[in-house]
């Protein structure tokens, strides 16, 4: 299956569900690996707004910024995914980010 079809799959989700948080996860990352980062951005950040427990997406939208060497949005986003993950008790997440936001500050 092309990454399109996917994309289109997706979205057909999405039509009868807007929030389906595991769609538009799924659309982001797609996107972010054909290497559209505005758009695959949009989505992860519409995620976060509908679903701000959602931890993986603020990790895979710092990865997605990082990718680009916008390294200040993704410390930014990192913060806010830690937080995230702190609340939400998901200690693994935490350490990940935790890790990624000590690289990006050296």
């Amino acid at each position: 299956m092309s990454t399109t079809d996917k994309i289109a799959g997706l979205k057909e989700i999405l039509a009868l569900d807007p929030k389906n948080a595991f769609a538009r996860y799924g659309i982001a990352m797609e996107l972010a690996n054909r290497g559209e980062v505005e758009e695959a951005l949009k989505e992860f950040d519409v995620l976060i707004e509908q679903n701000p427990d959602y931890t993986a997406a603020y990790f895979m939208s710092a990865q997605t910024l990082a990718k680009v060497a916008r390294n200040s949005e993704a410390g930014e986003k990192l913060k806010a995914g830690i937080a995230c993950a702190a609340r939400t008790g998901n200690r693994h997440a935490l350490s990940e980010m935790q890790g990624m936001l000590d690289e990006l500050d050296q």
